[in-house]
């Protein structure tokens, strides 16, 4: 179990699931504005169990074909070479088993959660297949990657109120934040490898800007991202102080993670981490005090 949880990196999910479940947040209130009847609280814990299977699934989905399509770029990066495919820890066969049981898991819960999801559940996984190989051709394989975990909050928010109207204007602006906050957040992954992706002639904004310029550029996108969640604010909660609080210590953990940057471990997974989880609570109460 350790072996699978590793390959797939279940430790991510400290940054996706918040920005999900906000999502499912905002549907329950857009449910709410169109006058539609909410789940009661067995269905709420219902749809909230499928949305965390869904996203599980498509996030081992995501993980697994990453960790296949890369598997020779992996084999030559001495800090990706122990990882469970290039070292033989496990077999291709395992690694697809492993993304097929995944993928079953992902489209059984879209189906089990509305009509809607299950038509939009192919788009993710076309993401997670092309965007492994956008870093062969493009500086901008970063917004791939966010957009893989962009349409998270998508998803949560469709799983509650599968409709279009007026009321969607906030999770669009949370699709967007999350679109830079994962690029800017996978330019300052992605100086680990600046040195290995010159000489495969991979693309990445260190690669070819260097470190220094790839994390001012990083800086740039996350600047961006604050005002994408000063949307939702703005569009949303507008007037609300301790929601207003709530958005400046977004933009501190931003600024803070920009500033560890040179930590790769601290400012990816500890700051990030927090920030999922502040950005919850943002949308949590925001939401809590529009109820009647």
């Amino acid at each position: 179990m350790k072996k699978y949880f590793t390959f797939i990196k279940i430790e991510h999910t400290l940054f996706s699931l918040p920005v999900i479940f906000s999502g499912m947040i905002l549907g329950y209130w857009a449910h709410i504005l169109s006058g539609q009847p909410v789940p009661d609280t067995s269905g709420m814990i219902r749809i909230s169990l499928l949305i965390l299977a869904a996203a599980t699934g498509a996030r081992t989905v995501g993980f697994a074909l990453n960790r296949i399509i890369d598997r020779q770029i992996d084999a030559r990066n001495p800090r990706t070479a122990t990882r469970d495919l290039p070292s033989g820890k496990m077999t291709l066969k395992q690694a697809y088993g492993v993304l097929l049981a995944g993928l079953v898991v992902y489209l059984i819960a879209a189906s089990q959660i509305n009509l809607l999801c299950l038509a939009l559940s192919p788009i993710p996984i076309l993401v997670f297949a092309i965007y492994p190989y956008l870093k062969r051709f493009t500086v901008f394989a970063h917004f791939g990657v966010g957009l893989s975990l962009a349409l998270g909050p998508v998803g949560g928010y469709f799983a509650i109120h599968p409709s279009i109207d007026w009321s969607i204007i906030p999770i669009i602006w949370l699709f967007l934040f999350t679109w830079c906050w994962v690029a800017g957040f996978d330019i300052i992954y992605s100086t680990y490898d600046e040195s290995f992706d010159k000489s495969e002639g991979l693309f990445s904004f260190p690669s070819r800007f260097g470190k220094k310029k790839a994390l001012r550029y990083s800086g740039f996108i996350h600047i961006i991202a604050f005002l994408l969640l000063a949307g939702v604010y703005v569009s949303a909660f507008a007037g609300s102080f301790i929601v207003g609080i709530l958005l400046l210590a977004s933009g501190y953990l931003l600024y803070l993670e920009q500033a560890k940057a040179e930590d790769v471990e601290l400012a990816f997974f500890k700051i990030n981490a927090v920030l999922g989880f502040v950005v919850f609570t943002f949308v949590l109460i925001g939401v809590e005090l529009q109820l009647p």
